[in-house]
């Protein structure tokens, strides 16, 4: 597990689907990562990474930024509307958009500081309850909730659910993505990246594949 190996997986699968690999982009996901771990994917060059808490990536990332001002950070992880301000003041994308107060919130500070992130709308593809993101057959009105605001939507994001095929989910979110004319798709994880840019993903959301196992906390 190393960020060489994975970007051979994303490399063999782009070929293997004639994809050009430029246009997937690998999410590092750091969360729960130990600083030594990040410091090292760094050293390699990447910069793109994901975080699922804000609390977490307030702590550690502007003093990498400072540093390394090409950072990139994607918000992966539930937003409540209550820390939207400082989401939007630290991440360049956020995956999580999966209701309209939370889409309404984002336009109404965008307003006010003049700058937006990059949004996904979060497709609950499994119409799981215990899982966030929008159901699926609401998915067209937030999408069209989300223009209506002049938000930049950039795409959508899923989380299948772990006990099903996981390109059925990707399929039924590209179907999705295409009648809404939607260009990215952030899903694939370490385990079924390959079976994502299969279908079509643009963003890999990939931990421990990059860093290894996770510290638990």
């Amino acid at each position: 597990m190393s960020l060489t190996d994975t970007r051979s997986r994303i490399a063999r699968a782009a070929d293997a689907h004639g994809r050009d690999v430029a246009d997937i982009s690998l999410v590092a996901v750091s969360k729960l990562q130990p600083l030594d771990r990040i410091e090292a994917v760094l050293g390699q060059g990447h910069r793109v990474f994901g975080e699922n808490r804000l609390q977490e990536a307030q702590e550690r990332w502007p003093a990498f930024r400072e540093r390394l001002p090409d950072i990139e950070l994607h918000l992966v992880g539930a937003l409540q509307t209550n820390k939207v301000r400082a989401a939007m003041a630290l991440f360049d994308a956020i995956h999580v958009v999966d209701r309209l107060k939370l889409a309404t919130t984002i336009a109404r500070i965008a307003g006010e500081t003049g700058s937006c992130p990059d949004l996904f709308v979060q497709v609950n593809t499994g119409n799981e309850p215990q899982k966030a993101g929008v159901a699926v057959d609401d998915a067209d009105d937030l999408v069209a909730g989300c223009r209506a605001l002049d938000l930049p939507l950039k795409g959508l994001m899923c989380l299948p659910p772990v006990d099903e095929p996981p390109s059925l989910h990707f399929a039924l979110l590209e179907k999705i993505a295409d009648r809404n004319d939607l260009p990215c798709l952030s899903m694939g994880m370490s385990g079924d990246l390959e079976e994502a840019i299969a279908q079509g993903a643009t963003h890999v959301r990939v931990g421990s594949a990059v860093f290894g196992p996770r510290d638990r906390g």
